[in-house]
């Protein structure tokens, strides 16, 4: 059984955790947005203020990551983190461009 140091597994687990928030926010934006049954009358509230919070979340793991990853030089978390951050970036800007 490997034993890892408990920073290669803190990087670990904010990725996974990372890429679930991730998976989270593009399923409420598709299930929202994209594939609903009518075209809504007004934004739905209650699924932006939960997407706002899942992107800050996002964001928030993401950063950590990137800074413990470079603090202890990991070249692939540090290049995963940055890509994910941004794929983020780039899906908040296309929604934005969609959606105005």
């Amino acid at each position: 059984m490997l034993i890892r140091s408990g920073k290669i597994q803190f990087l670990f687990w904010t990725a996974f955790f990372s890429v679930m928030i991730y998976l989270w926010i593009v399923a409420i934006g598709v299930q929202t947005f994209v594939l609903p049954d009518e075209k809504p009358m007004e934004l739905p509230q209650n699924a932006v203020v939960l997407m706002f919070i899942l992107y800050g979340l996002l964001i928030i793991s993401v950063l950590a990551g990137t800074i413990v990853a470079a603090m202890i030089d990991n070249k692939f978390y540090r290049n995963f983190f940055g890509t994910l951050l941004i794929i983020a970036f780039v899906t908040v800007l296309a929604a934005k461009s969609m959606f105005g």
